[in-house]
């Protein structure tokens, strides 16, 4: 079993090693594309060191932020003033992470709508899902699960069953390397969706796979205990690709605070992730990111 962080390493962080260098609209139209250049170019250049962390800890699962190219719907990366060194520089990025062992994988945040009833927002969507694809392929990856970029449906709104026909009617607008690539993940409100949701009205339509977040699952069950929900989104996965799934642990008991929004992430994680005889590689989605790892009580 790999366990790995999410997006930001706190220990490289406190020396200003990170891969979310990004600028407001005022900046961007002031400094325009050769700032963009600039600060993506930074943002590579971090990457390759937090992978290479990665590897010299031991660890082997790590999912990449979303921010390393600010503003990427306004252009071609191979045609950005530092593009040729960018492209060179996450190739090997590629190589650093397959030679480790390292599994990379994305979570595009919760404004990537592919249901969504509104058009702009699906055509933003595709275009933000296809350009996360697209850094994969820069990495020199062939399509597969493995690298999976995760979302969310990201609502209901108002009807479930029509918003998920209409997920699965827009999955495939999407590239085909992207498409090899998305995973659906279950969520935390019992008005969205859970695994036993998914199942039905995503994989069984597009053969989607289901991430499964054990802490989501708490507040959303669908009817399914912890151990049915994991194996029946474990099924979703190909067999030649290990099952990924999230793990987090509450905040308010953390802390002992009952003002706290219960579906709030601890900074650690305490207690044994139970896994049910299957083998999933797990990313920790505890605040304090890899501390959470080397920290864990197990």
């Amino acid at each position: 079993m790999k366990l790995g962080y999410a997006c930001i390493n706190t220990a490289l962080s406190a020396n200003k090693i990170m891969t979310n260098r990004t600028m407001r609209l005022k900046t961007f139209k002031d400094r325009g594309i050769s700032y963009v250049s600039e600060l993506a170019l930074a943002n590579v250049k971090d990457l390759k060191t937090i992978v290479k962390w990665n590897n010299e800890m031991g660890v082997k699962l790590f999912r990449l932020s979303s921010n390393i190219f600010p503003w990427s719907d306004e252009y071609i990366v191979e045609e950005l003033e530092d593009g040729i060194e960018i492209c060179e520089l996450m190739f090997e990025i590629g190589q650093i992470a397959k030679d480790g062992g390292q599994r990379l994988t994305m979570h595009p945040g919760p404004y990537n709508c592919l249901a969504s009833p509104t058009q702009k927002v699906v055509e933003k969507t595709i275009r933000e899902l296809n350009f996360h694809s697209q850094q994969f392929n820069m990495m020199g990856y062939e399509p597969s699960h493995y690298n999976k970029i995760n979302i969310h449906v990201g609502g209901a709104y108002g009807n479930k069953e029509e918003t998920l026909k209409r997920f699965c009617k827009n999955f495939h607008l999407l590239n085909d390397d992207t498409k090899k690539r998305l995973v659906i993940e279950n969520d935390d409100s019992p008005n969205e969706y859970s695994v036993k949701d998914l199942y039905e009205g995503v994989y069984k339509e597009i053969g989607t796979p289901i991430t499964f977040d054990y802490f989501h699952h708490k507040f959303n069950t669908g009817g399914l205990t912890e151990e049915e929900a994991l194996k029946l989104a474990f099924t979703t996965w190909p067999t030649n690709v290990t099952q990924c799934c999230h793990y987090s642990e509450s905040r308010q008991k953390e802390k002992l605070d009952e003002s706290i929004r219960p579906q709030a992430h601890s900074d650690l994680i305490y207690e044994k992730i139970n896994t049910y005889g299957l083998n999933p590689d797990i990313v920790i989605e505890a605040k304090l990111k890899e501390q959470a790892i080397f920290k864990r009580v197990i």
